[in-house]
């Protein structure tokens, strides 16, 4: 199993989420389902294209390294990312497999995340 560290961002590269995750595709799909809605600040903020990440050998390391990100400014931020990802290209592609996650979304667990997500809003 591998824990990351991961940023993700809006269309327009405007705003930037910070998470940990120990299976990125699958949570890179899930920030995608979330776009557009409120309950997030990723969801709200349309963060779902990953533009930086980093494997780690422990959950507990890719916290800390999710704390340390975030307690930095925009522009250091933005320096780490650019350093491993000059043009800020996303990620997504090549993390998920393909982009926009259409066959993904037939895995099972997909089928629940969606269906237990759409019973919330009843």
């Amino acid at each position: 199993m591998s824990f990351t560290v991961y940023i993700t961002t809006n269309p327009n590269r405007k705003v930037l989420y910070t998470g940990t995750s120990n299976n990125l595709s699958r949570r890179v799909i899930e920030h995608y389902l979330q776009r557009g809605k409120p309950e997030t600040f990723a969801g709200k903020n349309y963060c779902y294209n990953l533009i930086y990440y980093d494997v780690l050998p422990t959950m507990l390391e890719a916290i800390s390294a999710e704390k340390r990100i975030k307690g930095k400014s925009r522009k250091w931020k933005e320096e780490l990312i650019t350093s491993l990802n000059p043009k800020w290209k996303f990620l997504n592609k090549e993390i998920v497999g393909e982009w926009s996650p259409q066959k993904v979304l037939e895995d099972p667990y997909f089928q629940n995340y969606l269906g237990s997500h759409s019973e919330r809003k009843r």
